[in-house]
């Protein structure tokens, strides 16, 4: 079957996404959290400790982040996005990487770096400004935290429920750079499988998850999707 013959993509994307942007990841050897102690900078209790030291460890992965630009399957799924309106992003990243490829419909289940939320009232603003906040107080006068997922929060309930519709819905469901071993994220595969979806994998390595999927493509990002997007029928598979 050609892509072309589906109508309701998801593309599900985790760090290795990023990472082949250069984008620093958070887990796994050399992570981020193999130098940092996330209890002193990603939870609530950290922030309420000291919360300009976590204001200036996330100003910096936004520094970082802005160091990077989109690869190619960033483009490509942008790309099947402009032919395939219906197509929808799902993503455990934080650094807008797909916002910046100017792919719309982007759910984000860890939040966003940049967007920043006032610690009384929960409103949300954007933060586009540059790797610099542009402010770190609301204008009621109370800091504002990174919108972000951190250790010990709960993911937002309207984001988990898009994100569940989104998958449920679709027919064509592909995993990208991602080992989906975090709940809720670790459901999805299963559930766009019993939902009726084909589901293909594009990672450089089998994952706990891999006997699930139709098919795998043994490639980073960039090359699995360029194949797939660009030189191949779906049912192949490149292992």
């Amino acid at each position: 079957m050609e892509l072309s013959e589906y109508n309701k993509i998801v593309f599900f994307t985790g760090a290795g996404m990023s990472a082949e942007s250069g984008v620093p990841t958070y887990r796994g050897q050399g992570g981020i959290w193999s130098e940092y102690k996330w209890q002193e900078y990603a939870c609530e209790e950290a922030f309420k400790n000291n919360p300009s030291m976590v204001l200036d460890f996330h100003e910096q992965r936004r520094i970082e982040a802005l160091k990077c630009d989109p690869h190619l399957g960033h483009h490509l799924i942008k790309k099947t996005q402009a032919t395939h309106p219906k197509t929808k992003i799902v993503t455990q990243n934080i650094d807008g990487m797909h916002q910046r490829a100017l792919s719309p419909s982007v759910i984000e289940l860890h939040g966003s770096l940049w967007k920043m939320r006032c610690i009384k009232d929960s409103m949300v603003y954007e933060d586009l400004q540059d790797g610099r906040y542009e402010t770190r107080y609301c204008s009621c006068g109370n800091l504002l935290r990174p919108d972000i997922i951190w250790f010990q929060d709960m993911l937002d309930e309207v984001t988990v429920q898009n994100a569940t519709e989104a998958i449920r819905e679709c027919d064509l469901f592909i995993s990208i750079g991602t080992s989906a071993v975090v709940w809720p994220a670790a459901g999805f595969p299963k559930l766009a499988k019993t939902s009726g979806a084909y589901c293909i994998e594009i990672n450089p390595e089998a994952t706990e998850l891999t006997s699930l999927y139709d098919e795998s493509i043994r490639e980073k990002a960039g090359k699995g999707l360029d194949l797939l997007v660009n030189d191949r029928k779906l049912g192949k598979n490149t292992t």
